[in-house]
This record gives C-alpha cells, sequence and structure tokens, in this order.
C-alpha cells in the first residue's frame, strides 16, 4: 500500500493529529498514570472522575467553545480576536452584577441564573458588535481593532461592580463549571457538545460556512457573488461574542465570583493557537472547525503536560511560542511546496529505477 505523501501534506488534519501522538508517547514514556482515570469524591462530596485526562476533557471544553468562534472570524477576516480574555471578563462581571444585585454577599440571588446568563449575552454580543463593527464597517485590522477591548476590557470588568468582587450564594451556579451531583462528567463536557452541535447544524443548513471562506478567500469575488463581506465579518465577532458569554458562565461559576485581573489570562492566545494547530490558515479563508475543536483539545493536552513536567506557569506562554513558531513555519506555503516537491522527485527517482 503506498502512501500519497503530497495529498498526507495537504490534509487539515495531519498537524493536530501528529502533535496529539507526541504529546501521546511523550507522556506514556514519561508516566503512564497520566492516562489512569480514578472516581473519586471531589471537594463538595460527590464522586466524580479525575485524573489528567479529566482535566483535558474539563479545561480544553471551554477552550474548544472559543474556538469555534475564533475560527469563523479568522476564516472571514483574515485576522484573529485577541480581547477574548477581556471579554469573558466584561461579559462575567456583568452576569455577577445581575445575580448578585450589586451587593458583594447577597444572602439570595437577585435573579434566576438564565437572566444572568442571558444578560452575560447580550454583553458578549455587543463586544463582538464593536469588534465587529471596527472590522467590517472602518476597515481596521482585527488585532489593532480588539486591541481597544483588550486594553480596557478588565477595567471596564471592574468599573460594572465597582471594583468589588461578588460571591454568587447559591451552590447551583457551581454546577456549570464543575459536577453536577450524580453525574461523575464535567459539565463543561456537556456544555461543550451542545456547541459544537449548533455550530454543525448551522454550518450544515445555512451557507455560513461557504459565505465565510469565500469571503475569507476573496472578498472582491464574494461581493461580485452576490455575497456581502461586510455582513459575514460582522456576524463572525457577534457569533464569537456569544462563545465568550457560554465561556464567561464556565469561568465565573467555576468559583462563583471574579477575579478581573486574572480571569481567562491569555485565553485568547490559546484559542489563536487552537486555530492554527487545527490545520487553518491564519491568514482566512478555508477552515476545518472539526480541526480547531481538536485542536482545542491538543492545547490543553499540551498545557497539562506541562504542569506534569512542573513547568512554572510564567513559563508556559514560552513553550507555546515555541509550539506556533514550528506550526507557523510547517504551514506556510514556502515549506508544503518543498515537501511536495521532494515527495514528487523521490517518486521520479522511485520510477527510474523501476
Amino acid at each position: 500500500m503506498k502512501i500519497d505523501i503530497k495529498k498526507l501534506l495537504s490534509n487539515q488534519l495531519l498537524i493536530p493529529i501528529t502533535a496529539l501522538v507526541i504529546l501521546c508517547l511523550v507522556n506514556l514514556v514519561n508516566d503512564a498514570s497520566f492516562f489512569t482515570i480514578k472516581l473519586a469524591p471531589n471537594n463538595e462530596g460527590y464522586n466524580v472522575f479525575s485524573g489528567p485526562l479529566i482535566t483535558i476533557l474539563d479545561y480544553g471544553s471551554e477552550l474548544a467553545i472559543l474556538a469555534i468562534g475564533m475560527t469563523l472570524v479568522t476564516a472571514a477576516s483574515g485576522g484573529q480576536d485577541i480581547s477574548v480574555g477581556a471579554t469573558i471578563a466584561i461579559a462575567g462581571s456583568a452576569m455577577l452584577r445581575v445575580l448578585c444585585g450589586g451587593v458583594s454577599k447577597p444572602e439570595a440571588l437577585a435573579a434566576p441564573i438564565i437572566v444572568g446568563f442571558l444578560v452575560a449575552c447580550i454583553v458578549g454580543m455587543l463586544c463582538g458588535v464593536f469588534n465587529g463593527l471596527l472590522v467590517s464597517i472602518f476597515r481596521i485590522q482585527p488585532m489593532i481593532a480588539t486591541l481597544i477591548l483588550f486594553t480596557a476590557g478588565r477595567s471596564i470588568a471592574a468599573w460594572i461592580n465597582n471594583n468589588e468582587l461578588p460571591i454568587v450564594p447559591d451552590p447551583k451556579f457551581k454546577y456549570f463549571g464543575g459536577f453536577i451531583p450524580g453525574i461523575p462528567i464535567p459539565t463543561t463536557t456537556f456544555i461543550a457538545i451542545a456547541c459544537i452541535v449548533v455550530a454543525a447544524l448551522l454550518l450544515k443548513f445555512t451557507n455560513l460556512g461557504l459565505y465565510t471562506q469565500a469571503v475569507g478567500i476573496n472578498e472582491s469575488s464574494s461581493r461580485l457573488n452576490g455575497i456581502n463581506p461586510t455582513f459575514i465579518k460582522f456576524l463572525s465577532f457577534v457569533i464569537l461574542g456569544l462563545c465568550v458569554a457560554v465561556a464567561a458562565l464556565i469561568k465565573v461559576s467555576r468559583l462563583a465570583t471574579i477575579n478581573y485581573s486574572v480571569i481567562a489570562k491569555d485565553i485568547e492566545m490559546d484559542a489563536i493557537l487552537a486555530v492554527a494547530l487545527g490545520g487553518n490558515a491564519l491568514s482566512g479563508g478555508k477552515f476545518n472547525m472539526w480541526g480547531s475543536i481538536l485542536g482545542a483539545y491538543i492545547i490543553q493536552f499540551l498545557t497539562t503536560t506541562l504542569y506534569k513536567f512542573q513547568v512554572d506557569a510564567a513559563a508556559l506562554p514560552a513553550y507555546k511560542a515555541v509550539v506556533v513558531i514550528i506550526l507557523v513555519v510547517f504551514s506556510s506555503p514556502v515549506v508544503r511546496e518543498k515537501l511536495s516537491a521532494l515527495s514528487s522527485k523521490k517518486k521520479a527517482a522511485a520510477k527510474g529505477v523501476a
């Protein structure tokens, strides 16, 4: 059975699958217990699954949700939203304001959890509207446009609650970022599955995916074919804002409070890296949503592995930067063309020998 190297190199899932295999082998050689899953009581006394793989599933799920929106933004605009972490802080702070009624330590919820979440969704989408307008209408490069909220977002989040740290009194609120009693699997997993299903249905039964790719590949041609590039770019940022709101619910519910300067810190870099690791070009155009989702879990796999090797948290960005460099170089057209040419030469040489 002959392997078509050229076809293999062109497969978008080659990079994430290769990365996953390497990480599995590294952990298998270093400590096989990495793959052990145990059923043990958590802090609340519920029997839940625990272990590095469960941690990857748990924290990777919130990253996968963000990767869905980031993939659409990247494909449509050819740029990335670096304000994701700050927007999570804003949406989470707004949700706490509604749930706690402006009181730091309320005795009861001031509004139902669903109302607080809907407010977070509205706030998240409004942030997406702001970024989308700057990119689609004013044609500002995405990274520069989102730099505004990246810089001011956490201050806005602190201002919403008068720089206080409200604590949600209802223990059920923690279910969204933890475990539901009687279910040993992290709730974030089910939330991520729901978001993935919605995204899959949206891409399958609407033209969103086709239009997004068309705009990213050639904006002028897409306009001539009746597609509105301005609206598609704008919509991609609004969808990302909605994904951010869901991630904010998970982040805030983990501790039932918020730390404006720390919550979701550097998560935008992980989301962007997930898109790149999924084999998607950061310059926009054709995308593979499944690749981005897989990339999100692999990024968390990498993070958990680094912690397993006792790498300091402050040094994590440096290691991830190395991964970014490798991905960017490997996925560049020049490298792929050279690898493809090398494969063609080997085939020609093999035929000559035969």
